[in-house]
């Protein structure tokens, strides 16, 4: 009987959530039937299609949240649709196991009643919900208490976790209190197989001489604030040939533009919004040095931001503040700012980058290195597979496998 599956994922659609989308045509091409619900979007309208064998379910959205109650209405309408969307998956084609992608964490409420069928649960690790709320909002409120609450409990009903990196292994275990050989380290890699350099055009950079590469989601934690005041301090010590581009969108958007106009520094920044992955090449491979310009917060610091690797796979060297598992991801291929000091001395180490060409080589040529020989995608299937092993294992009552064991010690 063929292995079917279903991948639940709330924040971004499929297949522009390139994790899940990954996952997912490595299950397929496994020889696992995958099916995948997720929001629809205007770049994908459609209810329902087939890509590369894999079925996606699209459900409808409202506007996105910006505020506490924004994100409940917003997680609460998903919920519903999620689950209309599982049992409709579950008639027309069945699943043996579900996999819940957070954020956020509720995604296991919808797995519960399927528990009964003998349905296994997979818990998709991507962020910490409690220090992401710390982060955004910077209070333990009754909202943060909630978000502690049902990390807990996701973390009791999965069957399987998979983490991002050995922090939120350690997450799992320790907070999540699941045993060590059901949970499973899948880091996010890049695939090179589609993640590869192109020829830079300098018309990106606006005319200036010099430009600086940033892509991610545009919102309270990824401190996209402290980069426009990078950029500032630059512009008022004198520089004026640097273009700072910024490939993304969300929720903060709208506000970080009234920003740089308040600092009437709009003649330094573009922002593209959401690209294609085609566009995103260009943009990047374009840029002299990228950034990663994520405010030193514990969220932050356990986090792994797949923008790292992306960066280091197009040879670019980084500047970035100094947290432990950007560190870990980019090792020689970044300077680290302090974070105390964080503007002057982010903007110093940005400048002595943009000064030093042959010092951007070298770590642009370590950086492409450790992604081609240790963090690619590829790197991380084997991780994605023991934990589906793992997973059908317990579904069938068995005990984890050798070969499981030895992948997750690893």
């Amino acid at each position: 009987m063929k292995k079917k599956i279903l991948i639940i994922v709330e924040n971004l659609p499929v297949p522009f959530d390139t994790r899940v989308w990954k996952e997912a045509c490595t299950l397929q091409q496994a020889g696992y039937q995958v099916s995948v619900i997720c929001p629809r979007s205007k770049k994908y309208p459609r209810t329902h299609e087939v890509l590369e064998g894999v079925h996606i379910y699209r459900h409808p959205v409202p506007q996105e949240g910006n505020s506490a109650f924004g994100y409940i209405w917003e997680y609460g309408w998903a919920l519903v649709w999620e689950f209309i969307f599982a049992v409709w998956v579950f008639l027309a084609r069945g699943f043996h196991v579900i996999q819940g992608c957070n954020p956020p964490d509720n995604i296991f409420l919808v797995a519960l009643p399927f528990k009964l069928f003998g349905v296994r649960y997979i818990f998709d690790h991507h962020d910490a919900s409690p220090e992401l709320y710390i982060s955004k909002y910077e209070r333990e409120d009754v909202l943060y208490k909630i978000q502690v609450w049902l990390e807990k409990r996701t973390f009791l009903n999965s069957d399987v976790v998979m983490s991002t990196n050995e922090s939120y292994r350690a997450l799992a275990v320790s907070r999540g209190e699941r045993r060590a050989e059901d949970v499973f380290v899948v880091r996010n890699g890049p695939d090179l197989e589609k993640f590869r350099p192109v020829p830079a055009r300098e018309e990106r950079k606006q005319g200036k001489k010099w430009m600086v590469g940033y892509v991610g989601t545009i919102s309270a934690q990824e401190g996209l604030e402290i980069l426009v005041d990078v950029a500032e301090y630059i512009h008022k010590n004198g520089r004026t040939d640097i273009q700072f581009t910024c490939v993304g969108g969300g929720p903060g958007l709208a506000s970080l533009r009234e920003l740089i106009a308040t600092k009437k520094m709009e003649a330094y920044f573009t922002f593209t919004g959401r690209v294609s992955d085609e566009e995103l090449l260009e943009i990047l491979s374009s840029a002299d040095v990228c950034v990663n310009p994520d405010k030193p917060c514990e969220m932050n610091d356990i986090s792994t931001m797949i923008k790292i690797a992306e960066y280091m796979a197009l040879g670019k060297p980084i500047v970035q503040f100094d947290l432990k598992e950007g560190r870990y991801t980019a090792g020689e291929a970044s300077l680290y700012a302090d974070s105390q000091n964080q503007v002057p001395d982010f903007a110093a180490k940005l400048l002595w980058l943009l000064d030093h060409p042959e010092e951007r080589a070298r770590m642009g040529e370590i950086g492409q290195a450790r992604v081609q020989e240790k963090l690619a995608w590829k790197y991380s299937e084997a991780g994605l597979l023991a934990a589906y092993d793992r997973a059908f294992e317990k579904r069938a009552g068995g005990k984890p496998n050798a070969s499981a064991t030895a992948q997750n010690a690893a």
